[in-house]
């Protein structure tokens, strides 16, 4: 299994399945991350968090723990 974390830059995943609960699954879906979407890694900060992503046209910036909860492939 292997989360949207541990992407590199430049390397374009797909979302697979959202893992999390509740309110915080609904967020992450909410900003479009949703399963079968292709995701690219833009940019990661020097101490990794956060992450930054292209998905659906914009730029994303997410926080570790939740990339943590987007397996991809």
């Amino acid at each position: 299994m292997k989360t949207l974390r541990q992407a590199k830059v430049g390397d374009v995943a797909t979302v697979v399945k959202l893992h999390g609960e509740g309110a915080v699954k609904r967020r992450i879906m909410d900003m479009g991350l949703t399963k079968g979407t292709r995701v690219q890694v833009r940019k990661v900060a020097p101490l990794g968090d956060p992450v930054e992503v292209t998905v659906r046209g914009y730029e994303l910036s997410i926080r570790k723990a939740d990339a943590e909860m987007i397996e991809v492939e």
